[in-house]
């Protein structure tokens, strides 16, 4: 018998049915004014949502197409790069980096950790006090391998303070997190349709500021699929330099109309307190959370099974008697952690149903576990945060 998973890795997220719907509606001509238009409308609401009034760009690829594209389009071989990283992700845009030949140095921060704004400016004065030749900062806003969401405003005024350029992977960090990217200096941020906008994979949307496309003009890295000079000129003309992925962008698109619907700071609140409430509830059932719980992520939870549970066999249990669907570890901390996503189209409902999936599997493996245990203290952090909200809207009488 079919049921539905509970899909709780961080990316894919759950595409809601009217998305999966749109995705399934006729194709379209890709060069004819009905893709002009709903390439327009796409793009006016990314806008919208990224905080930006500058280029937003989408290429028919996975989130790590969109940091090759930021890197080929704003540097040149031999540049100087410094790459902060905290997991798994930032490790992978820096070898994105060094593959084109740029001269990059990785500030390694341990696991678990945020890359702290007092660290970055430490980096950029000791490399002043040196060649002073520094081009670019790339940082990831959610480190989505570890749970850990760095503190991208002050990181970028420090960036900014030092006037370099940058390059941003917030992949899984866009739609779930605080994100302005004007306001806050961003100089090129790349997510993807699989991640907080609730829609199939396919897609990377890169924003471009002004100081970005100046860097484009002196940057001599090899670009063509990803050069983003060809998007920014077929997007004038309603168009991509390249066949769309139609279907993901009309599914996008009604992705973007449900968020719509719900509000930016709405949706912001509803990934914080959801978040809160996972932490509370695997807590509960005595686990470790990875991340330090100042920077936690609100759109991915990383924690350590029992000391006597592997955790591939945690996640095949959940899988194969219940239905429910996490992550395992990825890079070093394969074997180490598991990791659950609560972002994108996520309730409450599914995180209860999470938590009560991870109690029964629990049980299974001989763990001391009541039953309800996790799920009373999520839905205890969940009703604290929902008073909180109540308390701070002003009265009407």
């Amino acid at each position: 018998m079919y049921r539905p998973q509970n899909l709780r890795v961080p990316g894919p997220t759950f595409v809601p049915q009217a998305v999966l719907a749109a995705s399934a509606r006729p194709m379209i001509n890709h060069r004819g004014p009905e893709f002009a238009a709903l390439l327009a409308g796409v793009t006016r609401a990314l806008q919208d949502f990224l905080r930006t009034q500058g280029d937003v760009l989408l290429l028919t690829s996975s989130g790590s197409g969109g940091m090759e594209a930021a890197i080929a389009n704003t540097l040149c071989a031999g540049d100087r790069v410094l790459s902060f990283s905290n997991g798994a992700f930032g490790e992978r845009f820096a070898a994105i980096a060094k593959a084109y030949g740029v001269d990059l140095r990785r500030i390694d921060v341990p696991y678990g950790r945020a890359i702290e704004p007092d660290l970055v400016r430490d980096e950029l004065a000791r490399e002043k006090a040196g060649k002073d030749g520094v081009r670019a900062v790339i940082v990831t806003h959610n480190e989505t391998s570890t749970g850990i969401l760095n503190p991208l405003k002050e990181i970028s005024a420090v960036v900014r303070e030092a006037d370099k350029l940058l390059i941003v992977d917030s992949v899984s960090g866009a739609g779930a997190a605080e994100l302005e990217i004007d306001a806050w200096g961003i100089d090129v941020c790349i997510t993807a349709s699989q991640k907080a906008w609730g829609a199939p994979p396919g897609i990377a949307m890169v924003t471009m500021s002004e100081r970005a496309w100046k860097a484009y003009e002196r940057s001599t890295l090899p670009k063509a699929y990803f050069d983003l000079m060809s998007y920014k000129t077929s997007l004038e003309k309603g168009q991509t330099p390249a066949t769309p992925a139609n279907t993901v962008v009309i599914a996008l698109q009604e992705a973007l109309r449900l968020m719509a619907e719900e509000g930016l700071d709405a949706i912001l609140r509803r990934h914080r307190d959801l978040a809160r409430a996972t932490r509370r509830g695997i807590a509960a059932l005595g686990l470790s959370l990875f991340a330090d719980e100042a920077h936690a992520s609100p759109a991915v939870t990383a924690f350590r099974p029992p000391a006597r549970v592997e955790p591939r066999n945690l996640i095949r249990v959940l899988r194969d008697d219940y239905n429910t669907i996490i992550a395992p570890g990825q890079g070093k901390m394969d074997g180490q952690l598991c990791r659950v996503g609560h972002l994108g189209f996520v309730t409450l409902t599914d995180i209860v149903a999470f938590l009560s999936a991870l109690e029964l599997a629990l049980r299974d493996f001989n763990q001391p576990v009541e039953p309800g245990q996790g799920i009373a203290a999520a839905l205890r952090a969940y009703g604290e945060q929902q008073q909180l909200a109540k308390a701070a809207v002003p009265s009407r009488r």
